[in-house]
């Protein structure tokens, strides 16, 4: 992926260790979920659709560092549910950096403002805002009013604090190649985020609304029109160049599911951060007892439409590593900072 120079080569030498290995299956990065609970109920969302009992756990800290440790990942994105609304969140992220990994925290960024003191600046950490557009847009799909202005302020907050601040933004079929790039351009030029992350929503099936969610050709033709005119180039894009290249149909792969497995309050989920097909308790027996042929486009219905960055930027990193013309543009495009 498009990442700072330390990282990449972090992330390059780890995943060269797993050639020489010869291992067929392994993490780049766990999706940790130590809560469900969340200060939103966003149209989209299908992770909080959880009994009261569920919603009012929070994982233990040893439990959360234990199992990103388990899965050797370099990466660690912080999930939810809302991660800000756990009373040791400070403390899992401090685990996790001590070790260097690398974290991105989740976050809608309503208690940013609040909790930000207790944490500090590393190399290791970013916090990753929720931001579907602007703010009309944006307060819309998470249904309140204001949500966009103090994800806004935390944002310069953090970053007036010397934080590196990525933003995460989900696209449905209500979005135009116009409200793309207005977003892209606000993040990117007047906020000056580090890295921006985008994605076509997944049809979660507990999600109270599934009438506004992308097909394939939809979504190919939204990025493709988002894309022209030098726009992909010059946004700061965390993704691979190959996986830019997927979403606007210029490139076909499957996807690789077991690449960014999901641990939650249930265990190792079955088969991705996406898909429920039940939990494991340890990090082997996900990987060794799935049937992971099952899954993909063409094999279940439920992965038709997806075009996720979960399940495809695996495989676009993947496929840039095992390609000398790929990874020669990769690395360019890491060092000029161009996308």
């Amino acid at each position: 992926m498009a990442m700072p120079l330390r990282q990449t080569i972090r992330v390059g030498t780890y995943l060269f260790e797993q050639k020489l290995r010869r291992r067929e299956k392994f993490p780049l990065i766990v999706e940790l979920e130590p809560l469900f609970a969340c200060n939103l109920a966003c149209e989209g969302c299908g992770k909080i659709q959880h009994p009261a009992g569920v919603l009012k756990q929070r994982m233990p800290v040893a439990q959360a560092v234990g199992a990103v440790l388990e899965s050797g990942a370099p990466m660690v994105s912080i999930a939810g549910g809302e991660p800000l609304m756990h009373p040791q969140i400070d403390e899992i992220v401090r685990q996790l950096v001590s070790r260097k990994k690398y974290v991105f925290l989740c976050t809608n960024a309503l208690l940013l403002r609040k909790k930000i003191e207790n944490f500090e600046p590393s190399r290791y950490f970013a916090f990753a805002v929720h931001i579907d557009g602007l703010r009309e847009r944006h307060d819309e799909s998470v249904a309140k009013e204001g949500v966009f202005d103090e994800a806004v302020e935390a944002i310069k907050e953090a970053k007036r604090r010397g934080f590196r601040v990525t933003t995460n933004s989900t696209f449905f079929n209500t979005d135009t190649p116009q409200t793309v790039i207005e977003v892209l351009n606000y993040l990117n030029d007047d906020l000056e985020v580090d890295e921006m992350m985008i994605s076509p929503a997944y049809a979660y099936e507990k999600a109270p609304d599934q009438e506004h969610f992308l097909g394939v050709e939809q979504t190919r033709e939204l990025f493709r029109k988002a894309f022209a005119g030098g726009n992909r180039r010059r946004w700061r894009l965390n993704h691979s160049p190959l996986f830019l290249d997927f979403l606007e149909g210029k490139a076909d792969f499957p996807c690789t599911a077991w690449a960014i497995p999901n641990y939650s309050l249930f265990g190792w989920q079955r088969p991705c951060y996406l898909m429920s097909d039940g939990y494991v308790p340890t990090y082997r027996e996900l990987i060794e007892d799935t049937d992971w042929s099952k899954y993909g486009r063409g094999k279940d219905p439920r992965c038709a439409n997806c075009m996720a960055h979960c399940g495809y930027e695996p495989t676009a990193v993947l496929a840039t590593m095992g390609s000398l013309k790929e990874s020669l543009r990769a690395a360019r495009e890491t060092v000029s900072g161009s996308r």
